[in-house]
Formats: structure tokens, C-alpha cells, sequence
């Protein structure tokens, strides 16, 4: 009754030109030739509902490097499963070719050299042109976006978000959910709603004060000769992971039994196919799905994963389109009956130099950066290192991060956020403004300077380590490791809380951290209202400014165990 599920044909033919090992040798311009547009946008239309989904595009509306995790670890009923396989596993299990344009697009390995010959991802301009390719063919195709879109860039900062408004609205996305854009308040997300020309969705965003819903749960959608139900699910650990403060007016959570009333509420009003957009990450939708019933489609985000497959729950698909708008999942359904009776899916990997900028939404683009231009590509330095951030542990980004809180806020130990976005700069790059707040862009980005035990300093590791290698994905609550500079330890992630953390040691003279002592601490991203201290971003340029040229190697300042 399912169709096998297909991906990226266009990549798998160019592999056997390519071979595995001789990549090296062809330039950027060779690569180019070997795919094209029409091969990465080929596909067998199939039933009656096309679904497009985007998600955590944070605010990169412009092509970029960035490179897949190298560590993503998972614990319980999800170790050794998609998304926790990476490098050579992953490849082996999708029965992608090494070196190949998707061993490129979904892995890390030999990052630096396939970057220099398939070039940069992303680019809304370049996401444009895909969208509207699949509705010139299926003109009632659903756009929907997982959230995580006004924020993560200089230009979303400064701009309150607007310049992203602006590309989403131009894109004619049919609805989203949401995360991140409550970090500029709920004055603005309500301003920024109150204009938008789609349906901004939260079936579990509720009223603090009367405890009952605050936006639209869903809305029903017909399309192909169907009814299609598509229900919100905002990140549900906002006031753990963010701000409170920002939004004190609304309560978020998994709501579990409110989101299996609102599946019997829209199949009760007869429609065909329901559709969760969802951002409560890859693992927690693994679980919920598992326990509500009726969901035909989960369109998963949060956790930046790029499943080249839909995994299979039961009866649902669960649909995994990657970050920073290197990707497009098209997903076609044949719907019959109140039943989904079979899918195709294909993730689409945008390929900056091979898809043709949409012209419409290069001006939208350039407009929104064009007051900032100046001041984001002012070059601050240079780096001989791939800068990269995502995986579970430090990546060479938030090496430099702790390494010039550690130097211009005279610390000891420095912890940075393990948040997921973050952009890649490849070897010899220059660093610009602009990259350094693609790493660093928040509403609440002070830098302190404070004073912690070392009591204290295992609780908050072990507090983070909970909540992202605890076995109930419920319980996992934030992104992924804070990040340490000046300290090592080790982690047995198999351990329960407050067992996971030993042999903590300070950098500097090797010596073990006591728990009694105070060191000096600094770091960014507090969630506490009133935090004091220069913005992290201005602490990194000052750093970098003075270093000139970045020179890093991965560290082995953390030992993992139990994996």
C-alpha cells in the first residue's frame, strides 16, 4: 500500500560519475555540471494532496555552509535509530555513496572538500524557485513551516524579524508554528500575527490567566478533492528552555491529551487526512505519535535533523526537513476515503549554485538586508579552521565562543548554550560580523561574569545532560550540551541524573575541580530577567579582532562513555 520512498535521484546519478574517492579532483564548476535543476527537482507526482515542508530556517536567507553533526546521540528506544546515526552509519543505512551530493548534503564526512566542489546550501531566493516548480504542477500544494523562522541572523535582529516576515509572506506559506520568535516577545509575535496573511498555529500555546487556547489549534484545508486538517504544535519547553519573562501571558507544553481531542475534533468534522506541524523535536514526536492516534503526518522540527526517509510509527509518517533552508521535503499522498492509502516523498536538497535564484524573492531578500549590509559584512577576521557547531558536544565554533569569554571576561571556565543553529565556515574563510551573529543572534545575548562552585557547575551540567540524554523524550527539554571552555569532564550518558558527570578538571593546570571552591564563570544566554554584561557578539568580535587569524582543532576536553 506505501511506495518506497525516494531521494534525490539527480545525486545518486551524478555518484557514479563522481566515483567515491576522486571528488577531490573536480572543480566546483565539473560538480555543477553534474547536477541540475530539473534532476533535483524531478519527481512522479503521486495521489491527490502534495505537502511542502520547511522548518528552522533561522533567518538565513541566503546561501550558506553548514555542516550536519558529527555526535547526535541517542539513548533508550532511539539509540542506533534515524536521526541518531551519523557519518559512515548513516550513509550505510540510506545506501548513499560516499563523497556523493547527498553524503554532502546529510553528513560530515570529508565536509571541507565537498563544500569547495558542491558549494553552498540554502538561499530563500533558491527555496522560492522549488516551491514554485511543485505548485506550477500541483497548484493546491500546502506549504507549511515548522517554526524557528524570524530568528538566528544579524539582519532578523535588528529587524525585529521582519525580514523573514517579509520572505514568508512573499513564499505564501499556508501555515506555522512556532519557537524561537517568542524570544522577541509576545508583544511582537501578537503584532507580527495580527498581520500575517496564513494561519500562525498552536493547538497547545494556551492563556496563562484563563487557561484555555490563544491561537488557532488548526485549520482545515481542501485541497485535491479532500479535506486536510493541519494542527500546530509550538515548542512545548518554552519557559524552560527560553525567557519566561518574554511571554508571560502564555503556557506551552506537550499537551498530550489536548492535542488527541483536537485529532477527534477535526476527524469528528469529516475531514480525510490530518496533519501535525510540529516542533517539539524529532524524539518527542517519536513518542506522542505513539500515543495519540489519528495522525496521518507529522512534519517534525526543532532538532534539525535531515531524514532522507519517513520514518514509520504505526500508521503515521514522520517527516524530518533538516535546517537553515538547506532543504525542501516534498511529500505527495494519495488520500481516499477519510485514508491515506499510500505516499511518496522526496527531500530536496538546495544546491545554491545549481537552482536559479527566484527573482521576485531576491529583491524581497536583498531589500531586508540592505540596511544592514554595511555592518554585517565588515570583515572582523580570518579563520584557518572549519568552524562548525552542530552535534551534542563542543563543536570548533564554540571553541572560539568560550575561548573569548574565557579572555576578555578574565574567566576560569566558560559554558555557551548548546543551541542547534549556527552557520559553517570553511578554511581560509574570512569572518565576518555577519558570522559571528548567525552563531550568536538573541534578544538575550549579555555575556556575565559570575561566581559558581563547583558543586554548582556539575549541577548545571548534569541538569543539561538530563535533558537531553534522559530515555523519556518528554523529558528532554532543551538543545543539545552546554558547551564548557576551560574545563573537561566526562559523561556516561547511560547514567541516570546526577550520576552522568565525573573527573571534572580544570584546563589550565590539570588540576580537579572542587566542589567547594568559587571559579569564575562566564557565559551568555541566561534565561533570568535583568542579566547584566556586553553582548556576546561584541565579545567575540573584540577577541577576534585582536587574534586576527583562528587556528582550532577539535578538543578532547570531554570524555563520552555509554554511547
Amino acid at each position: 500500500m506505501i511506495s518506497r520512498r525516494e531521494f534525490l535521484q539527480a545525486g545518486l546519478a551524478a555518484s557514479t560519475i563522481l566515483g567515491a574517492t576522486g571528488l577531490s579532483r573536480w572543480s566546483r564548476v565539473m560538480a555543477q555540471q553534474a547536477l541540475t535543476q530539473d534532476q533535483l527537482l524531478q519527481f512522479d507526482a503521486f495521489g491527490n494532496v502534495t505537502l511542502i515542508h520547511i522548518t528552522d530556517l533561522h533567518a538565513q536567507s541566503v546561501p550558506i555552509f553548514f555542516r550536519e553533526p558529527e555526535v547526535n546521540i541517542g539513548v533508550g528506544d532511539a539509540r542506533g535509530q534515524p536521526p541518531h546515526v551519523t557519518g559512515a552509519d548513516f550513509l550505510k543505512m540510506f545506501k548513499i555513496e560516499p563523497n556523493s551530493p547527498e553524503a554532502y548534503a546529510l553528513t560530515y564526512e570529508n565536509f571541507t572538500d565537498l563544500a569547495k566542489s558542491y558549494g553552498k546550501m540554502g538561499g530563500m531566493d533558491r527555496v522560492a524557485t522549488v516551491v514554485k516548480a511543485i505548485r506550477a504542477e500541483r497548484p493546491e500544494a500546502l506549504l507549511l513551516d515548522g517554526g524557528d523562522t524570524w530568528h538566528g541572523s544579524l539582519s532578523s535582529l535588528k529587524s525585529a524579524g521582519q525580514d523573514m516576515v517579509d520572505i514568508m509572506n512573499t513564499l505564501k506559506v499556508d501555515a506555522m508554528t512556532s519557537h524561537w520568535e517568542w524570544t522577541f516577545g509576545q508583544d511582537r509575535v501578537k503584532e507580527i500575527v495580527d498581520g500575517l496573511p496564513f494561519a500562525f498555529l498552536g493547538a497547545n500555546i494556551f492563556d496563562v490567566e484563563w487557561d484555555e487556547p490563544a491561537f488557532e489549534p488548526y485549520k482545515i484545508f481542501e485541497t485535491g478533492g479532500v479535506r486536510v486538517a493541519v494542527i500546530g504544535q509550538a515548542f512545548p519547553y518554552l519557559p524552560i528552555a527560553n525567557p519566561k519573562w518574554m511571554f508571560p501571558d502564555y503556557s506551552f507544553g506537550i499537551r498530550e491529551e489536548r492535542m488527541q481531542a483536537v485529532v477527534d475534533e477535526v476527524r469528528a468534522e469529516g475531514v480525510d487526512l490530518v496533519v501535525c506541524l510540529s516542533h517539539n523535536g524529532f524524539d518527542v514526536d517519536r513518542k506522542m505519535v505513539s500515543r495519540v492516534k489519528g495522525i496521518d503526518v507529522i512534519l517534525t522540527g526543532h532538532t534539525h535533523d535531515a531524514v532522507p526517509e519517513p520514518v514509520l510509527i504505526g500508521d503515521t509518517i514522520l517527516i524530518a526537513s533538516g535546517s537553515n533552508g538547506k532543504f525542501v521535503s516534498r511529500v505527495d499522498l494519495d488520500v481516499r476515503e477519510g485514508k491515506m492509502m499510500g505516499f511518496r516523498h522526496k527531500l530536496i536538497p538546495i544546491f545554491s549554485d545549481v537552482i536559479t535564484p527566484d527573482a521576485e524573492m531576491t529583491a524581497v531578500i536583498e531589500a531586508g538586508r540592505a540596511p544592514y549590509k554595511a555592518e554585517a559584512e565588515e570583515v572582523i577576521g580570518t579563520t584557518e579552521s572549519l568552524l562548525y557547531r552542530r552535534g551534542n558536544f563542543n563543536g570548533t565554533w564554540d571553541d572560539l565562543i568560550c575561548d573569548a569569554m574565557l579572555t576578555e571576561r578574565d574567566a576560569e571556565i566558560a559554558m555557551s548554550p548548546g543551541v542547534r543553529w549556527g552557520t559553517t565556515l570553511l578554511p581560509g574563510d574570512k569572518i565576518t560580523r555577519e558570522d559571528i551573529l548567525n552563531c550568536t543572534s538573541m534578544t538575550y545575548g549579555a555575556c556575565y561574569r559570575t561566581e559558581m562552585t563547583g558543586e554548582t557547575i556539575k549541577t548545571v551540567l548534569e541538569d543539561v545532560a538530563d535533558n537531553l540524554f534522559n530515555t523519556d523524550p518528554y523529558y528532554q527539554q532543551g538543545g543539545d550540551m552546554v558547551r564548557i571552555g576551560g574545563m573537561g569532564y566526562a559523561i556516561d550518558v547511560s547514567k541516570p541524573i546526577g550520576q552522568r558527570i565525573s573527573n571534572m578538571t580544570l584546563v589550565k593546570d590539570g588540576s580537579a575541580i572542587d566542589p567547594a571552591r568559587k571559579y569564575t564563570v562566564a557565559g551568555w544566554a541566561s534565561v533570568n530577567e535583568g542579566t547584566e554584561g556586553p553582548q556576546i557578539w561584541d565579545v567575540i568580535e573584540d577577541y577576534v579582532r585582536k587574534q586576527g587569524t583562528i587556528t582550532l582543532t577539535p578538543r578532547e576536553n570531554v570524555t563520552v562513555t555509554g554511547a
